[in-house]
């Protein structure tokens, strides 16, 4: 079985807000992953794949994102949508190839619990913890606009001598724009997050007079 029991239970309680329902993805993401770590490094790639595969589909077909988002569905109809899901995933002509059962079983229960909405929270969680697993360190930097090449290099030779940087086998820099991020810029690594940004020091500043009035 995909998911225990009580993880099962877990996820199936009413009454989540937002923030549940992320901790909830999470849990999914870590049945999903210790399934197929289980099985085999190569099963681990093939859900891996298949996964960011399902996220692109979502991303591509306005149908899929609607039926995913829909907990309204007859189990009919949301059979019939996990079908063209599948079909997708697949691929078509001779490259076609078959959905994994650990992939099949995953859709299917989040199916059946009304949470395929968290479909890609899910997916999202499971490349993390595949990247930790690979020794990959993904770092996000924000900013109002693109950055120059040459700081990006910069900041890269940085975060590689920092102790986090050292630690990780491959370190990826993603530049994020953000126009409402005011001067400087946001670093998210890990479970860090740096932010230089002008809007944050003129938050610490109004916190600061507002406490001496």
């Amino acid at each position: 079985m995909l998911l225990s029991t009580t993880t099962r239970s877990a996820i199936s309680a009413p009454g989540l807000g937002r923030r549940a329902a992320s901790a909830i993805a999470l849990k999914y993401s870590k049945a999903v992953y210790g399934a197929a770590l289980a099985k085999s490094p190569q099963t681990l790639t093939k859900v891996h794949n298949e996964l960011n595969n399902v996220a692109d589909s979502l991303k591509q077909h306005t149908d899929l994102r609607s039926f995913v988002n829909n907990p309204t569905l007859s189990a009919k109809d949301r059979t019939t949508g996990l079908v063209a899901l599948f079909a997708k995933v697949e691929g078509s002509g001779t490259k076609k190839e078959p959905v994994s059962d650990i992939t099949k079983n995953l859709l299917s229960v989040l199916s059946e619990n009304g949470r395929l909405g968290e479909t890609q929270g899910v997916i999202e969680g499971f490349n993390e913890l595949v990247a930790q697993y690979k020794g990959e360190l993904t770092v996000v930097v924000t900013s109002a606009a693109p950055l120059p090449k040459d700081v990006l290099t910069r900041l890269e030779t940085s975060l590689k001598q920092s102790q986090t940087g050292q630690q990780a086998k491959v370190l990826k820099i993603l530049n994020k724009v953000n126009p409402t991020v005011l001067g400087g810029i946001i670093v998210d690594f890990g479970d860090k997050t740096i932010d230089l940004s002008v809007q944050s020091r003129v938050t610490k500043l109004n916190n600061v007079l507002q406490q001496s009035v």
